[in-house]
């Protein structure tokens, strides 16, 4: 009776998942709570993570950010969390990248059980320029964003990675244009103020943009921090009750 018991027990934890895309296999991560339930709806995070966990390992990315949150807060963190991992030399603003996330993220929504009204989307330096140009192209899908130290403009070591509407001749402010797409989705932006790869003007444009534009944003500046301010921001206190306050409400 108790191996007929465990073996209908769901698997939680880091799980390991594949997609195929064409002829190419991308690995990817899910983490499931140890309080898992495949009765109920769950929340669903879906994470980016920045250029240096770049791969095809279907591992790295799950070292830093909110890999690292979930084991810092136990097994009974409250969402479900999809990690896809970037291709290297390629960037989360590519759209074939923005496909793979994307995917990962209907896959694990069928799997767990996802709750539509409740995904959202969070990222780091390349995941945070991720964060905003996967949600002007996908507007109403997320209940809330959390980009941190992410931007539009190209940072100076990275030239390819730029929002797509910083190149187009018809938008005069790409600022205000990310934030009239996005409209009301709730957003919290963190930025280290001493940020020497992303610089923190990116995060204060965009946090100005849509505070113009009547969005629903808050801003958390870490002064003297440098460019890795995930750690404390995923650390916030109030970052998952805030997350969870978010739906969409269709």
């Amino acid at each position: 009776m108790a191996a007929s018991a465990a073996a209908r027990k769901p698997e939680t934890g880091f799980l390991n998942r594949t997609m195929q895309i064409a002829r190419d296999q991308y690995r990817y991560q899910v983490f499931v709570p140890s309080n898992y339930d495949p009765h109920k709806s769950w929340p669903v995070v879906l994470f980016l993570h920045g250029s240096g966990e770049r791969g095809s390992d279907g591992l790295l990315q799950t070292e830093v950010g909110m890999g690292r949150a979930i084991r810092y807060a136990g097994a009974n963190f409250p969402f479900i969390v999809v990690m896809p991992q970037c291709r290297r030399d390629r960037f989360w603003t590519d759209p074939d990248m923005q496909n793979v996330a994307l995917i990962a993220l209907d896959q694990t929504i069928r799997e767990f059980h996802g709750d539509p009204e409740r995904i959202y989307l969070s990222g780091l330096s390349m995941g945070g320029y991720g964060v905003w140009e996967i949600a002007i192209h996908n507007p109403g899908k997320f209940a809330a964003l959390v980009p941190i130290c992410g931007g539009l403009e190209a940072p100076k070591d990275y030239a390819n990675l730029h929002s797509s509407l910083i190149n187009d001749a018809a938008i005069k402010d790409p600022y205000a244009e990310v934030a009239r797409r996005i409209g009301k989705t709730p957003v919290w932006i963190f930025h280290g103020d001493a940020d020497p790869t992303v610089p923190v003007e990116e995060s204060r444009k965009m946090a100005k943009a849509l505070k113009d534009a009547g969005a629903n944003v808050k801003y958390t500046e870490y002064p003297g921090m440098p460019h890795n301010s995930w750690d404390k921001a995923y650390a916030e206190p109030e970052l998952i009750r805030w997350m969870m306050q978010q739906t969409l409400h269709r």
